[in-house]
C-alpha cells in the first residue's frame, strides 16, 4: 500500500486490512476518531507509536504531554509544522 491507496481509504471508511497499529491509528485520528487512535498508540511501545502518541496530544492541544511523548521517542517537538502536515509525515513514514 502507498501513500495516495491509504489516503483514497479514508474516503472509503474502511481501514485497510493490511495496515498496522501505527497506520490504523493514523487513520482513525483522520477520520476524527481521536480516542480511537489513542488507545491503540497508547498500548505501544515502539519508537513511531511514540511518537504518533505526541501527535495526538498536539493535535489534543496538550503541550506538555506532547512535548514529553516526543522526548521519550527522541523525536523534536515541530514548532512550525501544522498539524495536516505532521499527520502526512508520519503516514509516509510509515508507507514508504
Amino acid at each position: 500500500m502507498n501513500y495516495r491507496e491509504f489516503v483514497a481509504s479514508l474516503a472509503a471508511g474502511t481501514c485497510p486490512g493490511e495496515a498496522g497499529p501505527c497506520l490504523q491509528a493514523l487513520w482513525h485520528d483522520a477520520q476524527g476518531d481521536w480516542d480511537a487512535a489513542h488507545q491503540i498508540v497508547q498500548q505501544l511501545h515502539d519508537r513511531r507509536a511514540v511518537r504518533i502518541h505526541a501527535y495526538l496530544h498536539r493535535k489534543e492541544g496538550d503541550e506538555w504531554n506532547a512535548r514529553y511523548w516526543h522526548r521519550q521517542a527522541g523525536s523534536v517537538y515541530p514548532e512550525d509544522m501544522t498539524l495536516q502536515a505532521e499527520w502526512e509525515y508520519l503516514t509516509r513514514q510509515l508507507l514508504d
